[in-house]
């Protein structure tokens, strides 16, 4: 196996698992982190001589724990290190760690380590950037811009939650029902930041699994919390936006924009378990922001053409989530539904007032672009424009805008 790009994407899946096996281990976030990162190495080492082990997460974490614990006896005994096939012969030990790893519900070690991340001891927004860092190993930069905030600031609340969570000694142990229900929210709230860190990316294959990872993960939180309809909306939402994966980009990479999809292409099954997910939400009559979200992607799934869409049904649930989240993000979207209904001018006067909080929002002046270039205000659009491609998070975005750009080059000559 040779395939350096294969082996770091068996990495990224393998590390929320790997990381929470060991953290459960060793009980510490630093040295969990550690180990993962020395079990990494080797696999680089090895899986291109030797080919790929039979469950990659189950050696990371074996190799992991032995080069950890190794560290850890040379320090104090100064003993050798043991060699690197005695460490990386795992026969069935890979086996039976694969197994206990693959039949379980909330034992799940990612979902422990959800909840432990999420502890009371952490103000909000540490538990869910911590969570992000340590259960899915986003990068500063990546949790930074989910934030809407600098690294610099990221990187020091992260340093403040691992340092908190040290001296309050908090157990490294599944939370009791009590505990679970008081940390949902923030566990959900991470897990949905983790699907649109592996969303944004698209059809990057380094970071398209997490979308993968934070579905199964919304799975085992919805065997834990079966009645509550916020946990059911968030798993329905996920689905019905990850079903038109596909459809997404064409064959060049490039982004193909929801009006514009092959609809065939939409996956059927996601779009059914999203669909009856959303049904039942609605009949506990108890909503929240997850479950007007999911209803959102609903009623593009149910329209059979883009020109079947219900805009107007769409707008009254953006407004309803201003109301039950005021954010500029939601505005913006909402302003996409204003467009379809009362022109680009209209949206255009809405999101106005967004510019100084969105000023780092590549999405904010992709839209700004378009909603100008509707009204022909081509100069306006361009700076517009030229701003989104300056704040462009992947490729694909950065090539979208580059055509509307080669549009008003060609109409200006």
């Amino acid at each position: 196996m040779t395939d350096l790009a294969w082996i770091h994407g068996a990495l990224t899946a393998a590390r929320p698992q790997a990381v929470g096996a060991l953290l459960r281990y060793f009980r510490d976030m630093d040295r969990a982190e550690e180990a993962f990162q020395d079990a990494c190495l080797r696999a680089l080492k090895s899986w291109p001589e030797k080919g790929p082990p039979r469950d990659p997460t189950a050696w990371l974490i074996l190799v992991g724990r032995n080069a950890a614990l190794d560290g850890v006896r040379k320090q104090s005994r100064n003993t050798a290190l043991p060699p690197d096939e005695e460490i990386s012969d795992l026969d069935d030990a890979e086996s039976q760690l694969a197994e206990r790893l693959d039949g379980s519900h909330y034992r799940d070690d990612v979902l422990r380590l959800l909840f432990i991340c999420c502890h009371p001891e952490l103000p909000a927004t540490q538990q869910i950037a911590l969570a992000l860092r340590i259960v899915s190993g986003l990068t500063v930069p990546q949790i930074a811009r989910a934030f809407l905030v600098g690294e610099a600031a990221m990187e020091q609340r992260i340093t403040r939650a691992k340092a908190r969570i040290a001296k309050a000694e908090v157990p490294f142990e599944a939370p009791g029902p009590a505990e679970r229900a008081e940390r949902v929210a923030a566990v959900a709230a991470m897990i949905y930041l983790l699907f649109n860190e592996g969303y944004s990316a698209g059809n990057d294959p380094q970071r398209a699994p997490l979308c993968d990872e934070a579905i199964r993960l919304a799975r085992l939180l919805l065997r834990l919390f079966q009645t509550e309809p916020e946990i059911m909306g968030l798993t329905a939402l996920m689905l019905l936006q990850q079903s038109r994966l596909a459809a997404r980009f064409d064959a060049e990479g490039e982004i193909i924009l929801l009006d514009d999809q092959d609809r065939s292409l939409w996956d059927p099954k996601l779009i059914g378990e999203g669909l009856a997910l959303v049904d039942k939400a609605i009949r506990h009559n108890r909503p929240g922001a997850y479950q007007v979200q999911a209803a959102i992607a609903a009623t593009h799934a149910r329209a059979a053409t883009a020109g079947d869409t219900d805009w107007a049904g769409i707008d009254g649930l953006y407004l309803a989530l201003e109301r039950m989240q005021p954010s500029p993000v939601i505005t913006l979207n909402r302003a996409v539904a204003v467009s379809k209904l009362h022109g680009p001018a209209a949206a255009l006067d809405m999101i106005e007032p967004l510019e100084k909080g969105l000023s780092g929002y590549f999405h904010f002046f992709g839209a700004r672009g378009a909603f100008l270039l509707q009204l022909g205000r081509n100069k306006e659009a361009r700076t517009a424009f030229d701003r989104a491609i300056a704040l462009a998070n992947t490729p694909a975005e950065a090539a979208h805008i580059r055509r509307h750009l080669d549009r008003l080059m060609q109409q200006a000559s």
